[in-house]
């Protein structure tokens, strides 16, 4: 049984859908659209379901909490997703928030909203903070609990100061996903 591929973004507002959207449609990849929402307003059951019909990977997912400490509706279903058998993780799109929850989780890699690669984490609006490999986040508190290979901190998707974008095309979004793509080794596995 093949798994599918999957990309899990921890953001789920408009900005982050339609961002989302065009970046899997850039890199010839599915967005399940119906996962976004603040804060996500289907199950992982019913996730993982729309996972499974989509007609070829990769397949990017999104999750919001809405604010929530700890393990809100998002991480829930983010959690769902992430352990289901018929799932692949290749990894994790980190967004940061301005949330005052304390939420954070450890980073490989930062894209800063210049497009640069930083071993720091990242702020809401793109720029490098004071943490090295980690990031505070919304929906991310779950994240250090599963088995992600690779973890892409960004800011805040589809804005990050009229960094990331439609109009510009998401270039950070879209840089975080081909980093995730390279790193995981998806390509070679093609």
């Amino acid at each position: 049984m093949e798994r599918r591929k999957v990309i899990l973004v921890t953001d789920g507002d408009e900005h982050a859908r339609k961002s989302v959207e065009l970046v899997a449609h850039e890199i010839g990849g599915r967005c399940i659209s119906y996962s976004w929402g603040n804060p996500t307003p289907i199950s992982g059951e019913e996730i993982v379901s729309l996972v499974l019909q989509t007609p070829y990977d990769p397949v990017l997912v999104m999750f919001d909490d809405c604010g929530q400490r700890e393990m809100g509706l998002g991480e829930k279903a983010m959690k769902h997703v992430a352990t289901h058998p018929q799932i692949e993780v290749l990894g994790a799109i980190a967004v940061a928030s301005s949330t005052h929850s304390s939420e954070w989780t450890h980073v490989d890699v930062s894209v800063d909203r210049y497009g640069h690669l930083t071993e720091y984490g990242v702020d809401k609006e793109g720029l490098p903070d004071l943490e090295i490999g980690r990031i505070n986040g919304d929906t991310v508190y779950i994240l250090d609990e599963l088995d992600i290979p690779v973890i892409v901190g960004v800011g805040d998707i589809g804005k990050m100061s009229g960094f990331d974008t439609l109009k510009k095309g998401s270039p950070i979004t879209k840089k975080a996903v081909e980093i995730i793509l390279e790193r995981s080794g998806y390509h070679e596995s093609r």
